[in-house]
């Protein structure tokens, strides 16, 4: 078996990275959600550090200094000094901004994470349906009679001249905003080029001998595509599975951006993005840290899957006869 390829490895590495954060990046980063007093600790750049002072309304006041004098504790909000009364405050904690702060005091770096498990999770279950709709249809139109794979590659082709952009666009205008409808949308305007790629390796392993063999013996169509065929279409189906998630992290970021994907308050980086662009003259690296995020999950993947095309090339290689 051939050594992975260094880009297989490198693109396998940085979602490791990925998803080792977003899956313990909770268990010690704030809630995402938390609004910390926007004037004291809104807008704060990475490494910042504050004291958040918890008062008995459940709520809090956040200042980079405080000061206890005879008439109570004075907490620097900005550049000025503000009195709080010291029978009214339940705590006085240290605070860590690792990626700064947005402008209502929430936490970037825990916001990052939990956009990131929504944006991953979006591209997983957008990329499930649209590589299941594509394979039934590719293998009915691969191995079923030519009539319908007349009508059904017509179909497919008419979908593909359409922009997928503005396709989804006018779709969200009429459907209500939600997650769900956000991974329905991706998978189903995104499985026609999956269609494409199983109906040409059907077609080609419909001209095999083992295939006319096996359709020979009687075998049941279903029992025919997908126990002997599949296993042919696999691995050319992961390399482009696998190109497609970034395309659909990609989508799912640009929809969001533009006020169509995930709805608030749920982060996604591609509205973290919006909302960072919006103050990016006051704090630019608000709009900087998901778009990094998004290139990065684009770049992982788009390497793993040239690496798995890398992979095989040389396994045929290989396994070709000299």
């Amino acid at each position: 078996m051939s050594k992975a390829p260094r880009r297989l490895r490198f693109g396998l590495t940085v979602v490791a990275l990925e998803l080792a954060v977003v899956v313990l990046g909770p268990l010690w980063l704030p809630d995402p959600n938390a609004i910390v007093d926007p004037r004291g600790a809104g807008l704060l750049p990475p490494l910042s550090r504050v004291l958040v002072v918890s008062l008995q309304d459940d709520t809090s006041l956040a200042g980079s200094e405080i000061a206890r004098t005879p008439d109570g504790l004075l907490l620097r909000r900005g550049s000025s000094w503000e009195k709080v009364p010291e029978n009214l405050v339940v705590s006085v904690k240290p605070r860590w901004y690792l990626l700064g702060s947005d402008a209502l005091g929430r936490d970037v770096a825990a916001r990052l994470v939990k956009a990131g498990q929504i944006s991953l999770s979006v591209g997983v279950l957008s990329l499930a349906l649209a590589v299941t709709l594509g394979t039934l249809v590719g293998m009915a139109a691969g191995l079923g009679p030519r009539f319908l794979d007349r009508v059904l590659m017509a179909f497919v082709d008419a979908a593909l001249a359409l922009p997928l952009l503005f396709v989804l666009l006018a779709a969200s205008a009429f459907l209500r905003p939600s997650l769900g409808t956000v991974v329905l949308m991706l998978g189903f305007f995104s499985w026609m080029g999956v269609a494409r790629l199983v109906r040409g390796q059907a077609l080609l392993c419909r001209e095999q001998p083992w295939f006319l063999a096996a359709k020979g013996l009687g075998l049941k169509p279903l029992r025919l595509a997908f126990v002997h065929v599949f296993p042919h279409v696999l691995t050319p189906l992961t390399t482009d599975a696998t190109l497609r998630l970034g395309d659909l992290i990609l989508l799912e970021a640009a929809l969001s951006f533009l006020g169509f994907g995930v709805p608030p308050p749920i982060p996604s980086w591609g509205s973290m993005a919006a909302e960072g662009f919006e103050v990016w003259r006051l704090a630019f690296w608000l709009p900087v840290f998901p778009g990094f995020a998004v290139a990065l999950s684009v770049l992982a993947f788009a390497t793993i899957a040239d690496g798995l095309g890398e992979l095989a090339r040389g396994e045929r290689l290989e396994g070709s006869p000299a």
